[in-house]
């Protein structure tokens, strides 16, 4: 296979075996996305500005997360691997140890759609067995691959019209299930609705289908026989897993709503296969929401364990919600506490949440800063702020990493904000990154630019 990695700076390390609990398999590390990882990764406060940066040349952008499993074996030989998926549905794994690209899965969509507006988001995500990874590609469908080669085992669409509705948002897995979920693209250009799709990772099967417009209908919609558009389910971490339930937790963007088929701007709760709706949650002004094109939905909800979570979102606010009380009946209001985003900024973003030392601790990032936030007595209680700017914030080993899109990933430690390193590295969108086994990964660059080729950014020790 012919390689593309060009090094710039990198330290000689041995393929040592991965730790237990090493592996990043998904997006926000956890089926609930708590965006917090391991509490040991090797990499600390001490040494974390001294690691050595490599610069991995892609045949594509990685506007995502990668992933990563440790000492998986590829084409016959035990390999720490990092996974990552192109904006036009390539998906290649790379050698975390050198940054060779170990095999390359193209779509058949891929050579029509390359340079175009279509494409997509979303970070794979890996099958609890370790043999397969999820991924997406810009034409609707989403992939079974082979770990030890790339080979394709099956593939379905979870889309009518991939031309609209964009699979932007970070795959899940639980139970046996891939679960996605879709979008649209920058200007809203309708018919297209927001739904998730729940696919059984054996066969391939589509199993269950929710729609956010026309609820009432199951299955995959052709976008034009609804008469709503929009309501699209596109925040960073897309479904969010409650571990106690396993239900379902997204929220939806700009479209109508009517609490009864028509779920615009709401924190929705699904069953496990989102076959039926559990719960919602819509705030008081939600017409003044859709309106403005003020998007609930730009970030998913966060959980905050106790049954609780935190829903943002384009309008600079965080809702602490009360899980327990979210029901059906499309009823608006009843949040428990509502406070301001670093600097009143919208949340593009995913929240972290951290577990540690009998606190539990909430991050969110934007454009304007990143804040910490503790929750105690089901509210949230300021803890710190930095001003620089965030994407989705990642917590592992102690530390906090925010990488800035315009430039450089700053390292803070998580329960006092201290700033401790800033590693350099380009300019990007949505991207963030993922740390284990003594490496960080973070890609660059951004899908709007369109591009062909990008960089994956790998800090050694």
């Amino acid at each position: 296979m012919r390689r593309i990695a060009l090094i710039v700076a990198a330290a000689a390390c041995a393929a040592a075996g991965p730790a237990a609990g090493s592996d990043w398999t998904r997006f926000g590390y956890d089926a609930a996305r708590s965006n917090a990882g391991p509490a040991s990764t090797g990499i600390t406060a001490a040494n974390v500005g001294k690691l050595h940066r490599q610069l991995v040349r892609l045949d594509g952008t990685v506007d995502a997360s990668p992933i990563y499993l440790g000492g998986v074996r590829v084409r016959g030989s035990k390999h720490d691997v990092f996974f990552v998926t192109t904006t036009y549905g390539r998906t290649e794994a790379i050698d975390a140890t050198n940054g060779r690209v170990l095999w390359r899965f193209t779509p058949p969509a891929t050579a029509k759609l390359a340079g175009t507006y279509q494409f997509t988001t979303a970070t794979p995500v890996a099958d609890p067995g370790r043999a397969w990874i999820y991924a997406s590609s810009p034409d609707g469908q989403i992939w079974r691959l082979s770990v030890s080669d790339g080979h394709p085992a099956w593939s379905v669409e979870i889309t009518r019209l991939p031309a609209r509705e964009k699979i932007a948002a970070a795959l899940n897995f639980a139970d046996g299930h891939v679960i996605a979920t879709t979008g649209g693209y920058i200007g809203d250009a309708p018919p297209y609705q927001g739904h998730v799709a729940v696919i059984d990772a054996a066969s391939g099967k589509l199993l269950h289908v929710w729609n956010s417009l026309c609820s009432d209908r199951a299955g995959l919609l052709v976008p034009s026989t609804c008469p709503e558009s929009d309501s699209a389910i596109w925040g960073r971490a897309g479904a969010v897993v409650e571990p106690a339930t396993g239900d379902l937790l997204v929220a939806t963007g700009n479209g109508f709503f009517d609490g009864k088929t028509y779920w615009g701007d709401s924190t929705l709760r699904l069953a496990p296969d989102a076959s039926r709706l559990v719960g919602s949650w819509t705030p008081t002004n939600e017409a003044e929401l859709n309106k403005g094109d003020t998007d609930l939905g730009s970030t998913s909800p966060a959980l905050l364990g106790g049954g609780l979570a935190v829903q943002s979102g384009k309008d600079g606010r965080l809702r602490v919600l009360d899980l327990g009380s979210l029901s059906p009946a499309g009823r608006k209001g009843g949040e428990l506490q509502t406070v301001g985003t670093p600097g009143g900024g919208g949340v593009f973003t995913a929240p972290a949440v951290w577990h540690a030392a009998g606190k539990t601790r909430v991050f969110v990032g934007n454009a304007s800063g990143i804040a910490a936030w503790t929750v105690r007595a089901r509210r949230l209680h300021p803890a710190w702020t930095a001003g620089a700017a965030s994407t989705s914030p990642v917590v592992a080993g102690g530390l906090l990493y925010a990488y800035d899109p315009d430039g450089g990933l700053r390292v803070y430690r998580a329960s006092t904000g201290k700033l401790v390193a800033t590693l350099p590295c380009g300019a990007g969108h949505w991207n963030s990154p993922t740390v284990a086994d003594g490496r960080i990964a973070l890609p660059e660059g951004d899908a709007n630019q369109h591009a062909t080729s990008g960089v994956l950014d790998i800090w050694r020790r």
